[in-house]
């Protein structure tokens, strides 16, 4: 008799308990799982705000003030000058596709001696990356340089992106 009111009071004490966390469970959220959802909804936003696109277009850097009255340029790669037999002739046309652009372009008279000119623009052509830097002739080459973009395939022969931001930022310098 003892043993079936013992198993009668274990039971109801259950009940009584799954009763109670039912209860309670319906009317108070569950801490732990609101926490996390509302984590992961925060960091869900913040992956699609950062994961945003961006501009295609490169920022172009605004041309120096000191150098827009500049007249003489040369041209020529952090390896050396056109004429140097060690240099990658990716670079040599580089430095020739700058020149022709000053050219066509009439804002500058080339010279081939870097003590004649008041700007220095050096070039870098590599698969993955070209370099159009101006630097201050008067000093040069131990200054820093003045104005410098990079970018793929920006030096090719017929078509030079990078001397083109290099005409809209000095336009821009002129204009002001």
């Amino acid at each position: 008799m003892l043993d079936w009111l013992w198993s009668r009071h274990k039971n109801g004490v259950k009940k009584a308990i799954m009763k109670i966390t039912a209860t309670k469970n319906a009317i108070t959220p569950n801490k732990p799982v609101s926490l996390f959802l509302f984590a992961a909804v925060l960091l869900a936003a913040t992956t699609f705000a950062v994961a945003a696109p961006k501009s295609k277009t490169p920022a172009i850097p605004a041309f120096p003030g000191t150098l827009v009255n500049a007249r003489y340029v040369y041209v020529t790669s952090y390896d050396g000058d056109q004429f140097d037999p060690n240099l990658l002739s990716s670079d040599r046309e580089a430095i020739g596709a700058v020149q022709d652009a000053i050219q066509k372009w009439g804002k500058f008279t080339l010279v081939y001696q870097y003590h004649q000119a008041d700007i220095v623009l050096m070039v870098m052509s590599r698969p993955s990356e070209d370099v159009l830097a101006v630097y201050d002739a008067h000093g040069w080459p131990g200054n820093q340089y003045q104005w410098r973009m990079m970018g793929r395939s920006g030096l090719q022969t017929g078509e030079t992106p990078l001397f083109s931001n290099l005409q809209k930022a000095f336009d821009q310098a002129t204009t002001k």
